[in-house]
């Protein structure tokens, strides 16, 4: 188990290494090429539309042959939207940039399933911890992706081309680490619930989605990834556009990226000792002390702290989302209740960085991180009702 939780744990600190180099690179490349600004961060939102596209297609090929080939079939995408990605920013054509991101978006597919994964891997008393473990692999990811970025964004002409080539390089090494995995198969878990208990027949999505604490989770979850990637893609363009230099945005989304990881190590002890949505609230109020630093100066220790906070928030909203989640279904309903839950997040990612890098240009960075908050109180209000179903529950 803590092998494959370790192997699987590496997958994620790599490919993740993959996302954030797509959004250190993205919009600072498309710059230097497209003259309308306001469209700087549309592959990295057609990346999030391919995640919608794919995702269910992603779950279901899992269900079906296991994880093991449905996470490699999504290394191979990975690799080939890299490389198309990278051919549109040398031929200057956004179009086929992308075309690029969202056959990327199979590969982020791919990669956000690995959370649910390592809760087939455990015990289900461990389900919180190794959503955690296995999200902690992001840590490598913050220092791995944004040191790619500051090595290669000028290594060839013109700028961030090596940046692209450096992320098919990563998606082939999760190809071949993904190999060492031992997954239980479709078959082995259908045996394993028949003898644990008579298998009932899957039920229809939407009664899996109907569930008050299956919509509560999802919602958190959407708001938690929409404000993280709503601030996310617009602060390189507000760094920038601030006279700060290029390497300071890599170093504002290492530390994001950091914040984002490091806290995976303790989350899941945090859940177990203070409960879900305790954990989840305090992740809503260090988003909002993000906004504060945001909008309170424009120094580069304001977008460190800022973005640092932000991602730190992330991840206590995210992982108690998802640990929530995943007591929503049985493993015969688990393709599609997972492909809903994430097909909803993406959704919202999807249209929060298409309009940051617009609202970036037309109203600037303290209304875009001002306009979060709408955000956040949406995630109040979703948490408040997790925590009065639970009451609700153990009073009866």
């Amino acid at each position: 188990m803590r092998r494959n939780l370790f192997l699987l744990a590496c997958c994620q600190a790599i490919g993740q290494s993959s996302n954030t180099l797509m959004f250190s690179a993205t919009a600072l490349s498309v710059i230097t090429f497209y003259p309308d600004r306001d469209l700087a961060t549309l592959p990295i939102t057609m990346q999030h539309l391919g995640v919608m596209l794919w995702v269910f297609p992603a779950a279901m090929l899992m269900q079906r042959r296991g994880r093991r080939f449905g996470f490699r079939i999504g290394s191979l995408f990975g690799m080939a939207g890299s490389a198309v990605a990278g051919t549109g920013l040398y031929l200057a054509n956004l179009p086929l940039m992308c075309v690029g991101g969202a056959l990327l978006g199979y590969a982020v597919a791919s990669l956000q399933m690995y959370r649910f994964a390592a809760v087939e891997l455990v015990p289900s008393g461990y389900r919180a911890k190794a959503i955690s473990w296995v999200t902690a692999g992001g840590v490598v990811a913050a220092i791995v992706g944004p040191g790619i970025a500051r090595l290669t964004y000028d290594m060839w002409m013109p700028l961030y081309l090596a940046t692209f080539a450096s992320m098919v390089v990563v998606h082939l090494v999760v190809f071949t680490i993904m190999s060492f995995i031992e997954f239980p198969s479709p078959q082995q878990q259908a045996a394993a619930s028949a003898s644990a208990a008579p298998v009932a027949p899957p039920r229809p999505l939407h009664v899996i989605a109907t569930q008050p604490r299956y919509i509560a989770s999802v919602i958190a979850g959407m708001v938690a990834f929409g404000t993280m990637s709503f601030l996310m893609s617009a602060s390189p363009l507000a760094i920038v556009g601030c006279g700060l230099p290029h390497s300071e945005a890599h170093w504002v989304i290492f530390l994001h990226v950091m914040g984002m990881f490091v806290p995976a190590f303790f989350t899941g002890n945090l859940i177990t000792r203070f409960g879900t949505t305790q954990v989840m609230f305090c992740g809503i109020a260090l988003l909002a002390f993000g906004v504060v630093a945001a909008v309170t100066g424009l120094s580069e220790w304001h977008f460190r702290t800022a973005l640092m906070l932000n991602g730190v928030g992330w991840n206590f909203l995210f992982v108690g989302a998802t640990a929530l989640v995943t007591t929503c279904y049985t493993p015969n309903e688990r393709g599609k209740a997972q492909a809903l839950n994430d097909f909803l997040i993406f959704g919202t990612t999807a249209s929060a960085s298409f309009l940051a890098g617009m609202l970036q240009e037309r109203l600037g960075w303290v209304q875009l991180n001002a306009f979060a908050l709408v955000l956040l109180a949406v995630a109040v209000v979703a948490v408040s009702w997790l925590q009065f179903q639970g009451r609700r529950r153990v009073a009866a």
